[in-house]
């Protein structure tokens, strides 16, 4: 186990994991879905802290408050349903975000665009598909009944690929919207849609913190201690308001970080982030 007194710096990953957290009501339903260690994470730290009565539905298992003991390599192992209060099937979790008690789920996509639509369905267009994604994987139908939905990535910053050419993740236009955000393809806003849920309301990125405009639209709320404005936008295929109270994040305590470590031996949640980003550390305030 780690010494508190030993903990002087936070890492990245720490760093979303906890801002990730933060999105997450107590007394909810939540479900995260298959894949990130990082989201994972975040419903553990939840439920341990700010929010005890949180209903944490497991991606894989779809078993109910489980206590794994340690995050495993892959989430699709049993290992993470330890201690699971019961288990749901997955028409049990269609039905319940339909009938409206599905509090808050996490996505994230190839592409993100200004009003929260998410692809991970295709590159290119009708006539010509470019790279076959894997899919929403029901992710669309939850998305529309979920009360609240969290945003996340770990590759807002853009690397050049070989031919030096920039791929954004936060782009312009999606190629093919998975998950409706806040306005369609066509402009329609989703109020004016037959949507039980309220859509995205917070997306957490490895450089920042962004929030919804009234119009819907992804405004910056908060940078990291080693990101800017100026860095954010330049990674960011679009233009983008900035709220008036930008602040600098806030980071994790010694207890939480402490959490977050015993939980996550391995350091699997690294895995979700470029080896840049999986140098980055900021100083705790005291230490």
């Amino acid at each position: 186990m780690n010494n508190k007194n030993n903990i002087q710096t936070c890492t990245l990953g720490e760093l979303m994991i906890y801002q990730i957290a933060l999105s997450i009501e107590d007394g909810i339903l939540a479900f995260h879905g298959f894949g990130s260690p990082l989201v994972q994470l975040a419903l553990h730290l939840a439920k341990h802290t700010h929010a005890p009565r949180l209903i944490l539905v497991a991606g894989a298992t779809y078993g109910v408050n489980p206590t794994p003991a340690f995050l495993t390599p892959t989430s699709n192992d049993f290992a993470m349903n330890r201690g699971a209060e019961c288990h749901l099937n997955i028409e049990e979790l269609f039905d319940l975000a339909a009938s409206g008690r599905l509090g808050r789920m996490f996505l994230s996509g190839l592409q993100i665009d200004r009003w929260g639509n998410l692809n991970v369905t295709r590159l290119g267009n009708d006539a010509r598909v470019t790279l076959k994604l894997p899919g929403g994987g029901g992710g669309c139908n939850l998305s529309c009944d979920a009360a609240h939905v969290t945003i996340w990535t770990a590759a807002h910053r853009v690397v050049p690929n070989d031919q030096g050419r920039r791929r954004y993740r936060l782009v312009e236009h999606c190629d093919f919207v998975t998950s409706i955000g806040h306005r369609t393809s066509e402009g329609i806003h989703r109020s004016s849609l037959p949507l039980r849920g309220q859509g995205p309301d917070c997306m957490i990125t490895d450089l920042g913190v962004f929030d919804f405009n009234g119009d819907g639209h992804l405004q910056l709320k908060a940078v990291y201690p080693d990101t800017s404005v100026e860095l954010v936008a330049e990674n960011t295929g679009f233009d983008f308001p900035v709220t008036e109270n930008l602040t600098t994040a806030d980071l994790p305590d010694v207890a939480l970080i402490e959490f977050i470590r015993n939980l996550d031996p391995m350091k699997i949640h690294q895995r979700e982030l470029g080896p840049t980003d999986r140098e980055r550390t900021f100083q705790l305030n005291g230490a």
